[in-house]
């Protein structure tokens, strides 16, 4: 028999999930990684070195983001196939978080500082979005998944050429988020108003990616 956990109990699953995505390593689908075995063309010079960090820092961040917002999301949501839908991506996310936070090792970097700021944040606004509805909560995930696959085609452009480890990384994410944004919308998600499309949402986008640039 299956137990129903208290609220309580909820809380302390949903304080163990936030740990795991900013401070150790998360659960994942056990997936391949895509750049296992790769290497750089040729050595990067210490300012490709820095810049390939500081990408891979922001998507990093993006996607303890992403958990934030599916876990919430997840916590709220109406109805159970909503909820397994929402688990489901949050499992496939964490495989991005582990590849951002492997490369980032490899270049001998950090990882954001204020990674439990964006997961709380983004926590809030998802276990929102679930209480306004199940279709406006997968609206919201549509619309979160094209600003991140038009943030990762920029990315691509702006990697090092000799950063192959890297690409192909964000090349996989691509995909993923991609197929997570029509899994959405094919299972009822509705168009968020403009002012939230166009200008709330990107300008949290910006506020993360350039503040994670750094720290």
């Amino acid at each position: 028999m299956m137990r129903t956990l208290s609220l309580f109990d909820r809380f302390l699953v949903e304080i163990d999930q936030s740990l795991r995505a900013t401070e150790a390593t998360p659960t994942t689908t056990e997936r391949p990684h895509p750049a296992q075995g790769l290497h750089e063309r040729a050595e990067l010079t210490a300012e490709e070195k820095k810049r390939s960090a500081q990408l891979m820092r922001i998507n990093h961040a993006g996607e303890v983001a992403a958990q934030g917002l599916y876990r919430g999301q997840a916590l709220t949501a109406k109805l159970p196939q909503v909820r397994e839908q929402m688990e489901r991506a949050a499992l496939e996310e964490n495989d991005h978080l582990v590849w951002c936070a492997q490369r980032l090792d490899e270049l001998s970097s950090h990882r954001s500082h204020l990674n439990p700021i964006w997961y709380w944040g983004s926590f809030s606004m998802g276990a929102a979005a679930g209480l306004i509805g199940d279709q406006w909560s997968l609206g919201f995930v549509k619309e979160t998944e094209d600003q991140v696959e038009r943030h990762l085609a920029e990315h691509l452009a702006q990697l090092p050429a000799n950063d192959l480890p890297s690409t192909v990384i964000l090349q996989q994410m691509k995909e993923d988020e991609l197929r997570h944004g029509q899994m959405a919308q094919q299972a009822g998600g509705v168009k968020l108003p403009f002012p939230l499309r166009k200008l709330v949402m990107p300008m949290l986008s910006t506020v993360m990616t350039r503040t994670a640039k750094y720290l």
